[in-house]
């Protein structure tokens, strides 16, 4: 398969998921079967049951929704590889939103999916863990421009954490500030939405969490990335070992660059995005980021059913 310049694969993070998530996937693909079945045993519970049937109050604990999106997202991968009816292009780069950029580097080749599972379990625990001790959430700030949510953030003790598309940032930090961040927006007639979270993540409140996570990081086998994996922190390309080391301890209290990183592959030529893995929410962020971008979401039999009936996506830079 020749190498594409401008194509990109993006894998959604926490606040995708949903019960029955791969399921269908599940039944008509051998690879899914096996990515679900060694997920199941490296975790060493039914992972795969509960993102098929739930109850969502168990699915949407933290410790448990990390590894079930990330194995849901690679089992979309492995699915849309083995269908023979779509002509997949490679990527030139690949990166994920928070929680994505682990699935990210499973499919760049730099962590194996039966480590990546119980590090990202061990991520939301110690996330989990961090909230508890200092606890805190997030809001989305809808209708204001980067200065005025700094304005906002300055004055109430808040922190931006998720810098995402023109006109929707986040922001994270303890109650009262989000509360004093939230009357400030409303006073520039701007919407503030609470996020369903256990803590104010990307932030200084997760310092917790940080020691002992750069322990079990350091313990993980990682390889050099066969693909370039956009970095969440600094939305530029992860190479060599160190730098992903370095990248997965700072991206726990540090502000995820995705604006940033999506205007980054695009002016390196990308033009197309495959969103694959639970939900469609990176899609629209990508198409208020710039509309001209073509994007494809692939969650499900029926998404690779339309891109194999959809104009097939570019394979070369025109």
């Amino acid at each position: 398969m020749a190498q594409s310049s401008t194509v990109a694969y993006v894998f959604p993070g926490q606040g995708s998921q949903s019960a029955g998530m791969g399921l269908d996937l599940y039944g008509s693909y051998a690879a899914v079967k096996e990515t679900f079945d060694e997920a199941d045993a490296s975790l060493g519970f039914p992972l795969s049951r509960l993102c098929f049937d739930g109850p969502d109050e168990e699915l949407t604990k933290t410790h448990n929704v990390q590894p079930a999106i990330l194995v849901t997202s690679i089992a979309c991968l492995k699915a849309l590889q083995q269908a023979a009816s779509v002509d997949l292009p490679a990527p030139s780069f690949v990166a994920g939103h928070s929680l994505g950029e682990y699935t990210a580097l499973v499919a760049a080749g730099a962590l194996s999916l039966a480590d990546a599972v119980l590090l990202v379990r061990e991520r939301g625990r110690l996330m989990y863990e961090a909230g508890l001790a200092s606890p805190g959430s997030m809001l989305a700030m809808i209708g204001l421009d980067e200065q005025a949510v700094r304005e906002i953030s300055s004055l109430s003790g808040a922190e931006i954490s998720n810098m995402n598309c023109p006109g929707q940032i986040v922001i994270s930090g303890a109650a009262q500030a989000l509360a004093e961040a939230d009357r400030l927006a409303r006073a520039r007639s701007a919407r503030a939405i609470p996020l369903k979270v256990s803590g104010a993540f990307h932030s200084a409140l997760m310092e917790p969490a940080i020691a002992e996570f750069s322990r079990i990081v350091s313990n993980v086998r990682f390889q050099p990335p066969a693909v370039p994996v956009i970095s969440n922190v600094t939305a530029r390309p992860l190479t060599d070992v160190d730098s992903v080391r370095d990248e997965l301890v700072k991206q726990l209290r540090n502000c995820i660059q995705w604006q940033g990183s999506v205007e980054y592959m695009m002016q390196r030529g990308v033009t197309t995005f495959y969103e694959i893995g639970p939900g469609k929410v990176l899609s629209g962020l990508i198409r208020r980021i710039n509309s001209e971008l073509r994007t494809f979401s692939v969650s499900g039999i029926d998404d690779i059913a339309q891109i194999a009936v959809r104009e097939s996506p570019p394979t070369s830079a025109p």
